[in-house]
């Protein structure tokens, strides 16, 4: 290997542990979201650092830069947008920016930024999500031998969803109108994460009505009922 490679001989990446030596940082909001993440880093040989707002990813780096920072563009104190443009025009900048949302128009915005890439909620297989991260890295990132594919999904642990759900439900009952976007985004993002198709139509539905100037009451009212379904069906977990 030569003197210009990022790693050592101990931290080599490999056809099983493609991202051996890597640090990734995961910005996201979702404790169900950043299971799934931290599974697919740590079966790919990645550390995972991870912070759960701005202001906690802020802190995060000023003591390290990671090789690849993956952004929610959803946040609870502001949008993933505004950290990727930090990260995009910051020196030394982070190997790799990647963008991540539930949200169909949410790729736009953060390639718009600054971003190198996105990746869509929920995630895809072991194998999408090494390709997502390998095929935007230089060359010197990349493990010298093939991997073998791994189409395997993988399970986040379903205590990190109900945790997700009674944030929502909280958050809801602070009655505070600019919260209600927020949860409304959180809970979309969530939903198609955990393929939820009718919290995710109720989210939409808040959002929609919101947007449009509406009073939302009624759907959510609605949204929290389907979440309060959700938390006594998962009482037991």
């Amino acid at each position: 290997m030569n003197d210009h490679s990022p790693f050592s001989s101990l931290t080599t990446p490999s056809a099983a542990r493609p991202l051996l030596g890597m640090t990734v940082l995961v910005v996201e909001d979702s404790r169900f979201s950043s299971d799934a993440l931290r599974l697919m880093c740590v079966r790919s040989g990645a550390r995972i650092r991870r912070a759960d707002c701005l202001t906690s990813a802020r802190k995060h780096l000023k003591t390290y830069l990671p090789t690849v920072a993956i952004v929610d563009m959803g946040l609870p104190d502001g949008s993933g947008a505004e950290l990727i443009a930090e990260l995009a025009e910051a020196t030394p900048r982070v190997e790799l920016i990647i963008g991540t949302s539930g949200d169909d128009f949410a790729e736009d915005n953060a390639l718009a930024a600054g971003a190198d890439g996105f990746i869509a909620k929920p995630y895809g297989s072991l194998s999408a999500f090494q390709q997502a991260i390998l095929s935007r890295l230089p060359d010197a990132y990349r493990p010298t031998i093939a991997r073998v594919a791994d189409n395997e999904a993988v399970q986040p642990d379903p205590v990190a969803l109900r945790d997700d759900l009674l944030h929502a439900a909280d958050t809801l009952k602070a009655d505070d109108t600019d919260l209600v976007d927020y949860v409304a985004q959180f809970l979309g993002g969530l939903a198609r994460s955990a393929n939820d198709t009718p919290l995710l139509q109720a989210a939409q539905a808040v959002e929609t009505a919101r947007k449009a100037g509406q009073q939302a009451q009624p759907d959510v009212a609605h949204l929290q009922t389907l979440i309060q379904d959700r938390l006594d069906a998962t009482a037991a977990v």
